[in-house]
């Protein structure tokens, strides 16, 4: 009973489409809007010009909505490498979603957006002097309108992000940056599926894998990150590994660890309402 009682807390948190919550996850953006606030720190090896270089990232992100459909972000983040040593933050960031679409019978989300990383905007030892422009696509699918014969497969979720990033720079490389994820919802089995009686913490796991990807100049790099996603009424908390996929994407596996909190539902009529209705 403990997952039923935590349905209506969870489907006021984020992107709802019918019975799905999508939660924000790591590496690959969700299709939803919000007002949210993202915290992450990510460590990863990765080959340098003169060796291995291992990089500490420590970055943010707030969106806040401007009306229900429509949001506008800032981010940015705080790095610190080796070989050769150095930190400071690098580029921030701007950024606009619209959600386009909700199918809410099949689970079925879409969004466009546009990311702008604006250059010299961060520390000249680690940012860019050059601006990238990434407009994207997000989708995400529930399987929640499966037959009853698959029933233990509804709580599955499949979501995905694809776009260009433009460079501004002269004689910088464009790269086409797309992603997907798979998730279990363990929430969607309890509330939607069959109550198995899960404890707490467990009853409000989501099981993930992520595949963040980029291609430029005939390589694609990326990683796969295996891990899980806690999520109740006020936030969530999320950790994985990244596994890189060949040479060029890292040689070592890395870790993401990620704080989220929904102001939609921690301040509903003040930092979590819409500016315009």
């Amino acid at each position: 009973m403990a997952g039923l009682c935590a349905a209506p807390s969870i489907a006021q948190a984020h992107a709802i489409a019918g019975d799905r919550v999508f939660p924000s996850t790591l590496a690959v953006d969700d299709p939803g809007v919000g007002d949210e606030a993202n915290f992450e720190y990510g460590h990863q090896r990765v080959p340098g010009d003169n060796g291995d270089q291992s990089i500490n990232t420590f970055s943010f992100e707030y969106d806040k909505l401007i009306t229900p459909r429509l949001a506008v972000s800032i981010d940015g983040g705080y790095v610190m490498q080796n070989n050769p040593r150095a930190a400071g933050f690098d580029n921030f960031g701007v950024g606009l979603k619209y959600l386009l679409y909700v199918n809410e019978p099949h689970e079925l989300m879409t969004s466009i957006g546009v990311n702008a990383e604006l250059g010299g905007t961060g520390s000249r030892a680690i940012a860019d002097n050059f601006s990238t422009i990434s407009p994207t696509v997000f989708v995400g699918k529930g399987m929640g309108d499966l037959p009853d014969s698959l029933a233990y497969l509804r709580p599955i979720a499949i979501t995905a992000e694809a776009g260009p990033a433009l460079s501004t720079g002269a004689g910088q490389p464009n790269a086409f940056n797309y992603g997907f994820t798979v998730q279990y919802s363990l929430p969607y089995l309890q509330q939607h599926v069959h109550d198995a009686g899960l404890p707490q913490p467990i009853a409000s796991l989501i099981p993930l894998v992520e595949i963040p990807l980029s291609r430029s100049q005939g390589q694609t790099t990326g990683t796969v990150n295996p891990g899980f996603i806690w999520m109740n009424r006020y936030g969530q908390f999320g950790v994985e590994a990244q596994i890189p996929i060949n040479r060029a994407s890292g040689s070592h596996v890395g870790i993401l660890v990620q704080a989220h909190l929904f102001f939609d539902d921690i301040a509903p009529t003040t930092l979590g309402k819409p500016l315009f209705q």
